[in-house]
């Protein structure tokens, strides 16, 4: 066997999965906002989520695309765990358009396409205007050519006595249509799946392997059932590090397959049969038999989209009861995921696009910007507090958020980078950006909530004075005016833009800044009427100011989510 042709094979194989690749980003970038607005409005019950899950597949031609973002959805609380599951069946269903794709390649000579739209890919790419869409010619043409390629070198494979004799006796070895041998089949299919992170790419081969004879189309059917189960671990891979509501849904993925290749395990042969006849395919037919190719191929896609409309269609009626079983399965975690530090939004997964990158990402940042309010509320409670365990216990805990905003912008931002890298729009670049800017100043807030609580700390520690009633009431009535201003930044960051009212942010930090002046003139007056020691008005003061540049802050991050500046800022 020559090692050039499995170095042949092997690229070519490449070639499919990049293809794959590429075309499912260009769509979902064509896509672009409106695919997350369709996924979000279009799941009011079981049935138009189901579709919906069948439309958006079909249109971006990946269920794993499909399913990774739907996680992504629960895991930022866009989608309740019963319309995710709904939405995950009808991507099985749509991704059965992948199959009849693939099945396509072994009707005709599909690399006759290939050149014209690489040559008509190069041209659009050049204009910006159309860049996508050269982006998405290319996809195109890359999985023809991966898939006419993988074609030509099977039966290249095939004609090579030396590397017939090897597959041929391999596969003869299983031929016996026994249980065991069904399961070993089974377990490749998912194996083979799992390990290449495409199901598209094992059916190419598959199709590949019965059409030319080396694998008995029953075999073939096996491998199909084990990839229908291997493409729903990605999901629960990339779902391992999110909350329980994401990890239920990409459960839920895996359960629905399980079950279905159950069934569809107990009803092989009359099921089998049907697309058989349907298809008009006779499975001793030999291999030599003109069109045998074609019908293979044509058997392997119909049993694919028989199997996943049946199971769809069977287990969409026992949505709640699929919900309860994986809420049963896995159970919330007892850490107290607020008091550690992990990123809940944004996974590492493979056929990640710069969509669903930077959706994580705005979610994430939403958590960052929900955690300083949060540090704020503790420097609010830390003033207030006199048992000297709890002040004690209430300061390191703050010095544990001051940590975690540290790292949260370190790993928002190297996530950012890696988005970055890649070959991204115009819009999502200033996206971006802004969001880079967004962190840095959410990092800021959490400094400047450290720098207040030591400043407490530092009176406290020191046996000052305590301030007077009216310092309090000062102090209560500015920090109230800042937990405001970023409860609007919250709202803006959980938000759509366009529904917000930026104003109102201004008004806020206008009010901060004309109170904090009329405090600080204020202050040197009650110092000089000698009402407090100097110290202790350099200590109020240094609340006061500290409150007005968190309020800057906010404001910073305001302007960098709705792309404006504040005139005279």
């Amino acid at each position: 066997m020559s090692i050039w042709v499995i170095f042949k094979l092997l690229g070519s194989l490449a070639l499919l999965m990049f293809g794959m690749k590429s075309m499912s980003e260009a769509l979902q970038k064509m896509a672009g906002p409106q695919l997350r607005h369709v996924l979000g409005a279009m799941t009011t019950n079981r049935f138009t989520g189901m579709l919906t899950g069948m439309f958006v597949t079909a249109a971006v031609q990946s269920s794993t695309a499909t399913t990774l973002m739907t996680v992504s959805f629960v895991n930022a609380g866009l989608l309740t765990l019963l319309q995710a599951i709904s939405v995950i069946m009808g991507a099985h269903i749509g991704t059965t358009v992948t199959a009849w794709i693939m099945s396509l390649g072994f009707s005709f000579n599909i690399t006759d396409f290939v050149y014209p739209a690489f040559f008509l890919g190069i041209i659009l790419i050049y204009m910006k205007s159309r860049r996508i869409i050269g982006d998405f010619l290319f996809g195109v043409a890359f999985l023809f050519l991966g898939l006419g390629t993988l074609k030509d070198t099977g039966f290249l494979l095939v004609q090579d006595p030396e590397a017939n004799a090897v597959i041929s006796s391999f596969f003869q070895n299983f031929n016996e249509a026994t249980f065991w041998n069904s399961l070993f089949f089974l377990l490749m299919g998912t194996v083979l799946t799992l390990c290449v992170q495409s199901s598209a790419a094992i059916m190419a081969i598959t199709m590949m392997l019965c059409s030319t004879g080396v694998l008995h189309i029953d075999q073939g059917i096996m491998l199909v059932l084990g990839e229908n189960i291997g493409t729903t671990i990605t999901a629960n891979i990339v779902a391992a590090t999110a909350n329980v509501q994401a990890r239920r849904a990409a459960f839920a993925h895996f359960t629905v397959n399980v079950v279905g290749v159950t069934w569809a395990l107990i009803l092989l042969k009359p099921f089998f049969g049907m697309v058989c006849q349907v298809v008009g395919f006779d499975p001793s037919m030999s291999s030599t038999t003109p069109g045998f190719a074609i019908k293979a191929s044509m058997v392997l896609a119909t049993f694919h989209s028989a199997f996943n409309i049946t199971n769809t269609v069977l287990q969409i009626w026992f949505v709640q009861y699929i919900e309860r079983f994986v809420c049963w399965v896995i159970k919330p975690r007892s850490v107290d995921e607020e008091e550690d530090f992990s990123l809940h939004f944004i996974q590492s997964g493979i056929m990640k696009t710069p969509e669903l990158s930077v959706l994580e990402a705005q979610k994430e940042i939403r958590s960052f910007s929900e955690r300083m309010q949060r540090m704020f509320g503790m420097v609010r409670e830390l003033l207030v507090e006199k048992d000297e365990q709890k002040f004690a216990k209430e300061f390191a805990r703050i010095e544990k958020y001051e940590g975690i905003s540290d790292n949260m912008e370190i790993e928002i931002a190297k996530y950012l980078d890696q988005v970055g890298d890649a070959h991204l729009s115009d819009e999502t670049k200033a996206k971006i950006r802004a969001m880079l800017r967004e962190i840095s100043e959410l990092e800021s807030i959490g400094d400047a909530c450290y720098n207040m609580a030591r400043t407490i700390n530092r009176k406290v520690q020191s046996k000052q004075d305590h301030f007077t009633e009216r310092q309090y009431e000062h102090i209560h009535q500015m920090m109230e005016l800042t937990n405001q201003s970023l409860t609007q930044m919250n709202a803006l960051l959980g938000g759509r833009k366009e529904a917000y009212d930026v104003n109102r942010t201004f008004n806020i930090e206008n009010e901060i800044n004309n109170y904090r002046n009329q405090l600080k003139s204020q202050n040197i007056n009650d110092i000089n009427n000698h009402l407090y020691t100097y110290a202790v008005g350099t200590i109020y003061m240094d609340l006061i100011n500290e409150c007005e540049k968190l309020g800057d802050y906010v404001v910073n991050v305001v302007e960098a989510r709705m792309g404006t500046r504040q005139k005279g800022i």
